[in-house]
């Protein structure tokens, strides 16, 4: 039976593939469909999702909830069936409110995990494929190279210099190196079964492939996530000071709650109503919906990054973006359009050079003959096949008898072929021009003798045109052990140099332009010769007269002292080698920047794992940097992380809106309630306060959440992590603008006549001064008299949305007489709107004040 997935490794290949159906064309469609059918999806089973009806239910987990639910059951049994039937409205209302809010998050959360989806290559009918991985069904056969997650459990059926870092699975932390030769023993420990790839495991080198014996949890990864409990959901750093500060102030407000109460009974008021004005005073007043709030603006952030192609792997990143001083960038496909184009050759013996063109390559023709595979080597293929120089049927007929596969150190790749009529050997080496020129001994072709010299001219000729520069060579030579690079490439001849470009894209040099604006440096990181880098950043504004360029050798030498000196310096680092990254990142770090750094290489992971944002690649970049990173690129354009950067900032700035917004609205409701208590004053029922609590505080907080970025959320300097996110002077403004809310309400109801008009004006003016100061909210710098009211939809229809619920509690006759009201005058109409504004007056007063303060600072 094909899904039997032990003995595997004891197995020879051509066993494994009669077992499975399957061969060295893969599965056909046809049964790759009826597999998955029958198997389900390639994935791990994740805790269980939750339903809409226990989402609904978990709003209820709230002590204050419950404790309101007790009071609408006291007032219920001593027969205020009003106040019960209102405040039990304001629980479900609430309740249902959460649920919508909540559901969309995990909506939002579920689409971008969809979208972060990995990627397998897989051959099906003969034709190499890429699906999702979650496609893949027993009996196919997988591609993997370095750089790949191993996405299910594979019998390795081809290998060349394949190693495997299995860690993950064994604790084994020495990649292990891996055949396709049967292992003949059933009773092989996973460690040593060297004919395998397990599922959740990494090729650190080479190349190979596999057909796939187990999927999901029938993998060892899904035995063992079998024992594992859910993993809980990361909280971010604001998310975790915010709920400090829930906790320090609702002890605080349970503390005026019970103040307010024993004040009350003092003052010969009946008990019940005290107990319901207090108990409603700490449910309106304790901000325990803060966290969910920016949860909601997070997960909605999150989404509009990857509608622009930045998906958020982890959360804390998006508050970290908006803090970014330096960003370092690979160049290519990321400040580049990575559309290489063969523009130059220079060789003695073009046919020769073309052959290496296409030997040594790993890019390969898909269905409609496109080529697929590294830009780079797509150019050198689409170059011989334009020219005729080979035809499809030769690029799909090219076998190898030996490799050694590319890697940053060497910068060299090597591949043997057979040459016509058994000839011999033929190995073609191609690489960086300064590393492989230093191995070879002559030239090919009508060149005449090895001139390196010459060489070097040329290259510098056309590196200084902005070209990248491939350099060939070969050698004719029988060699059966391709484990030892050093002996295989040396004493080459060399073949000649091929010039390619990859233009700028036309949106960084703005982007650039963009970053400097908003304080963040950009840096580039290439392992391209020096002078095309220098050309290409000069050219897009990254590389200016007061900056230089270093090679990858001057930073051997540094120490990390001295490279300290020089990185804010140095806009250019070409020829670098991955771990250069590292020190890099460190050295900017230790001068106290917040750093984002891209990669998409298995040798990038450190240095995306230590910078404060890692960067990863959509389209070019491997498994296991993606893994790696914060963030990944779909489209691997530098342009997205500045976007990204933005949205960071808009993110950062809406939630510190939201939140001071909310605690100034809370604390007008305490100062207001607890001065009247004070003064002997029936400002508001119970359900007042409630229902203000439901109606002026949620819409326009999450209107607020949703603002587009403040026109110059790019001219500012990025925002220091180190100062607290409400400092002295916000806690001031919402001490503030709470104080004036309640003045506001105790002139309304000291107007009013302090009986039921006084309420019924206190009510509306209290509730409707909350929305004119989310108006005046909407910026926290710029005046509300040069804000685009059409770019703020969303704020409007909030306040739109509450003023109406308001107003139909007072036009609506039997809701009125219900919540204790009465109708209003024209003249008392016009009090509570006066006073409303007098409210936005004061908000934009406080604004003004912090912009002269700005500018004299």
């Amino acid at each position: 039976m094909y899904m039997e997935k032990k003995g595997w490794h004891a197995l020879s290949a051509e066993q494994v593939y009669e077992r499975l159906q399957s061969g060295a064309d893969g599965l056909e469609s046809s049964l790759a469909a009826s597999r998955l059918a029958e198997s389900g999806l390639n994935q791990l089973v994740s805790g269980e999702k939750k339903t809409f009806l226990s989402i609904f239910l978990s709003q209820f987990s709230d002590l204050m909830i419950w404790v309101l639910i007790g009071a609408a059951a006291i007032s219920g049994l001593l027969g205020e069936w009003v106040d019960a039937s209102i405040i039990l409205t304001v629980v479900i209302l609430n309740a249902i409110l959460g649920t919508v809010q909540e559901s969309k998050a995990e909506a939002a959360l579920d689409a971008l995990q969809e979208m972060a989806a990995p990627t397998a290559q897989v051959m099906r009918g003969g034709v190499l494929q890429e699906i999702a991985a979650t496609e893949l069904v027993v009996g196919d056969l997988v591609l993997i190279e370095a750089g790949n997650s191993i996405p299910a459990d594979l019998r390795l059926v081809e290998t060349a210099a394949l190693k495997i870092e299995e860690s993950a699975l064994t604790g084994e932390s020495v990649p292990v190196e891996k055949s396709t030769s049967s292992l003949g023993e059933e009773n092989v420990p996973i460690g040593d079964q060297t004919n395998m790839a397990f599922m959740g495991t990494a090729v650190s080198y080479g190349r190979g492939a596999g057909v796939v014996v187990a999927t999901g949890m029938n993998t060892q990864m899904g035995a063992i996530a079998a024992q594992l409990g859910a993993v809980g959901n990361e909280n971010t750093p604001l998310q975790q000071k915010l709920n400090q500060i829930s906790r320090i102030l609702s002890i605080g407000v349970l503390v005026i709650a019970a103040v307010v109460f024993a004040i009350g009974l003092a003052a010969g008021n009946q008990p019940l109503t005290m107990f319901l004005t207090a108990v409603s005073l700490a449910v309106a007043a304790i901000p325990e919906g803060l966290v969910a709030v920016v949860t909601i603006v997070l997960a909605l952030g999150m989404s509009r990054m990857a509608g622009r192609g930045a998906i958020i792997r982890r959360l804390p990143a998006v508050e970290t973006l908006g803090s970014t001083q330096v960003i370092c960038s690979d160049k290519t496909g990321t400040l580049t359009q990575n559309r290489m184009a063969v523009q130059e050759l220079w060789s003695g013996d073009e046919e020769l050079l073309t052959d290496a063109m296409a030997h040594c390559n790993d890019s390969r023709l898909g269905e409609g003959l496109e080529t697929i595979g590294d830009p780079t080597e797509t150019a050198l293929l689409d170059y011989v096949l334009q020219n005729n120089v080979w035809t499809p049927e030769q690029v799909r007929r090219r076998r190898r008898i030996g490799e050694v596969p590319f890697d940053s150190q060497r910068k060299l790749s090597t591949v043997a072929v057979e040459l016509p009529e058994g000839a011999g050997t033929r190995i073609f080496v191609k690489g960086a021009p300064d590393v492989l020129v230093r191995r070879c001994v002559k030239a090919a072709g009508d060149r005449g003798s090895f001139d390196s010299a010459e060489i070097k001219e040329v290259n510098d000729a056309m590196a200084k045109q902005g070209l990248r520069v491939l350099a060939f060579a070969y050698k004719d030579e029988d060699i059966s052990n391709f484990s030892n690079a050093e002996e295989v490439e040396s004493n080459l001849t060399f073949i000649g140099l091929v010039g390619m470009i990859d233009p700028p894209r036309p949106e960084a040099k703005e982007a650039i332009a963009q970053c400097r604006q908003a304080g963040i440096l950009p840096v580039m990181i290439t392992g391209d010769h020096k002078i095309t880098a220098m050309a290409i950043a000069e050219e897009i504004g990254i590389l200016t007269p007061d900056r230089q360029a270093l090679t990858g050798r001057e930073l051997e030498v540094m120490t990390d002292a001295e490279l300290e000196a020089q990185v804010a310096k140095t806009a250019v680092y070409a020829r670098v080698a991955p771990e250069h990254k590292s020190r890099i990142v460190s050295a900017w770090q230790r001068r106290g920047k917040i750093v984002a750094m891209t990669g998409d290489g298995v040798n990038d992971a450190p240095a995306l794992k230590i910078a404060d944002i890692g960067v990863g690649m959509g389209i070019t970049g491997t498994d296991v940097s993606k893994q790696a990173s914060d963030m990944v690129l779909t489209d691997d354009n530098f342009a997205t992380i500045v976007a990204a950067v933005k949205e960071g900032r808009r993110i950062f700035d809406n939630i510190h809106k939201t939140v001071r917004f909310l605690l100034s609205s809370n604390a007008g409701e305490v100062l207001a309630i607890l001065t009247a208590t004070i003064w002997g004053w029936h400002l508001l029922s119970p359900v007042h306060i409630l229902w203000i609590n439901l109606v002026t505080d949620t819409l326009p907080a999450i209107a607020l959440g949703m603002e587009p970025a403040e026109v110059d959320v790019m001219e500012r300097k990025p925002r220091d992590q180190k100062i607290p996110f409400l400092g002295k002077g916000d806690w001031m403004s919402i001490l503030a603008v709470g104080a004036v809310e309640a003045a506001l309400a105790l002139i309304a109801y000291a107007l009013g006549g302090k009986g039921v008009a006084g309420t019924t004006m206190a009510f509306l003016t209290l509730s409707l001064a909350q929305l004119f100061a989310a108006v005046g909210f909407q910026s926290e710098r710029h005046s509300i008299l040069k804000i685009k009211f059409k770019e703020h939809p969303m704020l409007w229809l909030a306040f739109l949305g509450s003023a109406l619920l308001q107003l139909v509690v007072m036009l609506v006759p039997q809701l009125r007489t219900i919540f204790g009201l009465v109708p209003l005058s024209g003249g008392q109409w016009l009090t509570v709107g006066a006073l409303c504004l007098g409210m936005l007056a004061f908000v934009e007063f406080q604004k003004l004040i912090g912009r002269r303060q700005s500018k004299s600072a």
